[in-house]
């Protein structure tokens, strides 16, 4: 589903767009900076997601490179030091990770989209030590396919994820990954839901969100009654789960094909973005709220983005002090991606771009959902660029 440059595409990226200085200053009080370059090769190259922290360390994923070319887990010090925590063979151990990763207990969770026992995608265990265990190989079946989410976890240490394909109808599942009761007992895989395509939605790119009542929430990229996607809601009873779809996307001021997954504050509303539309069908997406009421839910574009085609947030974003903070994949000046933030403004939003990438040294397209440190740096990674080519972890300074 993701398009890669070829190489040949990226050297002319980097050689024609390349910027000397990699520290820049923007705006009156911050600084964004390159902390790591990834070369394509042992180290990883081409992550897709972003940066989770444990024990005052950051950790991601990369799809491409590590010793196999399968991609690999790295950890980043705060000083910009990276190393392998894991390279996956591609083979029964899994390949190509295109989730983050979700820290619980001490260690990191992921899934990958390709290898495992049938070829269909694995989700994963990795200690920060580098000893990775593979709780569920899929099959490719009715228990689902490829998938590209991010995990969320309940308070038993039960996951929770999406498969991008597979499941009773072929196009995608939400799933439960059962915690075993015993020490080394296997994990079990539940099909909580499958899609049909239509009206509820199909591949779903990103994972699915909690709220207060234990109910679920996420984001189909295509499907539904205009086939640009959906918003739907797992409702949890004693009977099992109920799917609601809260908004099905047109293409037009609303957006299209969310790629993102979506986030629920505490009252309940439901956040999220898509990857094209808004202004008809010609924007680069939008960010949108969904207010629940009743039995009714509100939605409400709070920004178009200004790109073009599939430009938009791709990558969950983060809710802070009232603010959202995101990426885009190639919107902003150079059409290379952007840093954002959404700040409410009585009843609009002030959009403000934090930074926009050139497309050389400094990075090229921002598909991570960002992080924070303890002193609000804000983290995140591009896919490519850089000094190599590969992409880049960066930093923004407050």
């Amino acid at each position: 589903m993701k398009l890669r440059p070829s190489w040949a595409f990226r050297r002319f990226l980097f050689f024609s767009l390349a910027i000397v200085v990699l520290v820049v200053p923007f705006g009156h009080t911050q600084t964004y900076s390159v902390v790591y370059n990834f070369t394509g090769g042992a180290d990883g190259g081409d992550s897709t997601a972003g940066l989770v922290s444990l024990s005052g360390n950051f950790y991601g994923t990369t799809t491409q490179g590590g010793a196999s070319g399968n991609g690999v887990v790295f950890k980043i010090t705060p000083t910009g030091e990276e190393s392998v925590v894991y390279s996956f063979t591609g083979g029964a151990d899994g390949g190509t990770p295109d989730s983050g990763l979700r820290a619980y207990g001490g260690n990191l969770y992921g899934t990958t989209s390709a290898g495992g026992a049938s070829g269909a995608g694995t989700v994963f265990r990795v200690s920060p030590a580098g000893k990775e265990v593979v709780l569920y190989s899929f099959t490719g079946g009715f228990d689902g396919s490829s998938p590209q989410c991010n995990l969320v976890n309940d308070s038993a240490g039960n996951l929770y994820g999406t498969t991008f394909s597979g499941g009773a109808n072929g196009n995608g599942t939400v799933f439960e990954l059962v915690r075993p009761t015993v020490t080394g007992g296997a994990w079990t895989e539940k099909v909580l839901y499958s899609f049909r395509a239509a009206p509820d939605g199909a591949n779903p790119v990103a994972g699915v969100s909690f709220d207060k009542a234990g109910h679920l929430y996420g984001t189909t990229s295509v499907g539904g009654a205009y086939d640009y996607g959906t918003v739907f809601q797992l409702a949890h009873s004693s009977s099992g789960w109920t799917e609601k779809i809260l908004h099905q996307f047109q293409l037009q001021n609303d957006g299209g094909t969310p790629w993102a997954g979506v986030v629920v504050d505490a009252s309940g509303s439901v956040y999220g973005a898509t990857t094209q539309g808004g202004w008809g069908a010609d924007g680069g997406g939008t960010v949108f709220k969904l207010s629940p009421s009743r039995s009714t839910w509100t939605f409400t574009v709070l920004d178009i983005l200004s790109g073009w085609g599939i430009s938009g947030t791709e990558r969950n974003f983060v809710l802070k002090g009232g603010k959202i903070f995101a990426t885009t994949h190639c919107d902003g000046t150079d059409v290379a991606g952007t840093v954002y933030e959404l700040s409410p403004s009585g009843s609009s939003w002030t959009y403000t771009e934090l930074y926009s990438f050139t497309g050389g040294s400094d990075g090229l397209y921002a598909v991570s959902t960002p992080l924070f440190d303890k002193q609000d740096n804000l983290w995140g990674t591009t896919r490519y660029g850089g000094q190599y080519g590969w992409g880049v972890v960066f930093k923004i300074q407050p």
